[in-house]
């Protein structure tokens, strides 16, 4: 399955017939959008397939899911917020399953503690399902999350002041198996998009070695035989 992860940068930044661009081209199975206003709901105008955006109480953008394949209202996920006041409303993450995999749509806080926080919640809510957690970490450093591995692409996708380079797009897979991962242009924002190929990991049947015992009589029933 590929998925395309991008975060748009809201009024600024890429608007609708960019999105519709960029899915014709690519021809992704999903894309997961951060900093998305009302003027993407009309996305379907221009490309057909199922669309969910996720606004943020207080604020002009939010999330939003695209993909050709149906699913159902994607589950909304509260975020660990900061106690200070003045500070942004809560985070909210978008989870939506596509198939056989639940996509975390993210866009984290700025605060390196609390972003890590916020990963944890989503990682507890995701545990034991072929997932992946997606978009803008804000993060700086590893996200190490027991059990995820970390299979985005290792370049920059931002520049801070257009200056510092900084890898803020990243994507956490947990029982999944990427067999690609890159960058696109950036376009008309300031994040380039994300691409990965994504498939459910094969299990891995776990064969216990037979002890001593076990091999003297396997051999035993096999000579009365």
């Amino acid at each position: 399955m590929r998925v395309i992860s991008w975060n748009l940068l809201r009024l600024e930044g890429a608007a609708v017939d960019d999105v519709a661009a960029l899915l014709e081209r690519e021809r992704p199975d999903v894309l997961l959008m951060q900093e998305v206003t009302q003027h993407m709901d009309v996305l379907l105008q221009k490309v057909p397939g199922h669309y969910h955006r996720l606004p943020w109480p207080g604020r002009i953008h939010g999330l939003a899911v695209w993909s050709r394949h149906n699913f159902a209202t994607p589950h909304i996920l509260p975020l660990p917020a900061s106690p200070l006041p003045g500070r942004l409303p809560q985070r909210r993450s978008q989870l939506v399953q596509v198939g056989d995999i639940t996509f975390a749509n993210v866009h984290l806080s700025h605060g390196q503690l609390l972003n890590r926080r916020q990963l944890l919640r989503i990682a507890a809510a995701l545990r034991g399902k072929p997932s992946a957690i997606i978009g803008d970490y804000n993060a700086v450093g590893p996200s190490l999350i027991p059990g995820f591995a970390d299979v985005g692409p290792r370049e920059a996708t931002h520049f801070g002041g257009d200056v510092v380079p900084f890898r803020l797009d990243r994507c956490l897979a947990h029982c999944l198996t990427c067999t690609f991962s890159g960058t696109l242009e950036f376009g008309p924002s300031d994040h380039k998009p994300i691409v990965l190929d994504l498939q459910v990991a094969e299990a891995r049947v776990r064969r216990h070695p037979l002890t001593r015992a076990r091999r003297r009589l396997v051999k035993i029933r096999a000579a009365f035989r």
